[in-house]
């Protein structure tokens, strides 16, 4: 059986957006008016072809009706219980509590410059702050479940005690289990909740919100020659068996958020490839979330040009992200990257 993808494409923004929508030419985004779609791809396995909307009552039926499912969720406005949406999209700022992560190891590994970035990030308009005491760079070894959680306790209590919405960096249940009594706002497992067996029940009983992320091996394997069929029809599919997976773990609830995992397992080709079809993912009908902060591929398309902070790669590939409704990004510079969200949003969105 020929298994059918559907990913909107040929966007519009801002008030050109609006009147199409307001003349039912085009459909929103994610709810949102500002940015909506006349076109979809219809995408297989062995084939893509690009449809109108208008022409969608064309399509044989079985196929119409998969494509019209995928439209709703396409279509529908997201949340979480205990994020708000309010700006689009939202910044989750960085927090490594370690001394060997890929970008700022060491840097905030002690507690007073570890507080002192909670009030910067809060102070550049930060929406959630991750915080995370385990490295998982590219051949990065797990640490011992109490070091990683002494690492991060203090840290966890001063950002809540600031009013911040907190996301935990973990891939174990005890590291999560011990940061329940902070009223964690969401976790973010890197493993696709696969490296702790014991995972899964945590957040069935805890209702945690969590990130569903998306990495083919480990830190320490991910990227020794990863492959891939199709890269994003591999991952969509890993999303819908993992959705299967948790539902079958009696996990109802909408408050998940999808990472394709930019750089965990996968070389260059494979991070463009999933960058430049990112929209496809939003028919699974849960926000999207991108880490594409400082991130090796940025060094892979300019050469010569790359450099340390790599701010003007992050900046540029963030706003291609808002451009294709992405409604999350995970970046270390919130002050930088919120700078060009505002400008660019007004010439774009006039917001």
């Amino acid at each position: 059986m020929i298994k059918y993808y559907t990913q909107a494409c040929n966007f519009y923004y801002g008030n050109i957006s609006k009147e199409k929508v307001k003349k039912k030419i085009s459909l929103p985004l994610n709810g949102n008016k500002l940015i909506s779609f006349d076109t979809i791809e219809l995408i297989t396995r062995k084939t893509k072809k690009k449809i109108k909307i208008k022409d969608i009552k064309k399509l044989p039926s079985k196929v119409k009706k998969k494509v019209l499912k995928d439209l709703k969720q396409i279509t529908k406005k997201k949340n979480l219980s205990t994020i708000k949406f309010k700006t689009y999209p939202l910044l989750m700022g960085i927090l490594n509590v370690t001394p060997d992560s890929f970008s700022d190891g060491g840097k905030y590994f002690k507690s007073k410059p570890a507080y002192k970035q909670i009030k910067k990030l809060k102070k550049d308009g930060v929406d959630i702050i991750d915080i995370g005491g385990e490295s998982t760079r590219p051949n990065s070894d797990t640490i011992d479940d109490l070091i990683e959680w002494n690492r991060i306790k203090s840290k966890l209590g001063y950002a809540k005690k600031n009013k911040i919405v907190i996301s935990l960096d973990t891939r174990k249940s005890f590291v999560l289990k011990k940061s329940l009594p902070f009223k964690i706002n969401l976790l973010n497992d890197v493993s696709g909740l696969s490296h702790d067996s014991k995972m899964i029940n945590l957040l069935q009983v805890s209702k945690v919100p969590f990130v569903l992320h998306h990495m083919q091996g480990t830190p320490k394997t991910m990227q020794k020659n990863p492959k891939y069929k199709n890269v994003t029809l591999d991952i969509y599919d890993f999303f819908e068996k993992k959705l299967e997976f948790i539902r079958a773990k009696k996990i109802n609830h909408k408050n998940i958020i999808l990472d394709p995992g930019i750089g965990f397992g996968k070389n260059l080709k494979h991070n463009i490839t999933i960058l430049s079809q990112i929209s496809i993912f939003h028919s699974l009908g849960f926000p999207v979330m991108l880490g594409l902060s400082k991130k090796r591929f940025i060094k892979g398309l300019s050469g010569n040009n790359d450099s340390k902070e790599r701010i003007g790669g992050t900046t540029s590939s963030c706003i291609y992200a808002i451009l294709q409704g992405v409604q999350i990004l995970r970046v270390h510079d919130v002050n930088e990257i919120k700078q060009a969200m505002k400008v660019f949003k007004k010439l774009i969105f006039n917001t």
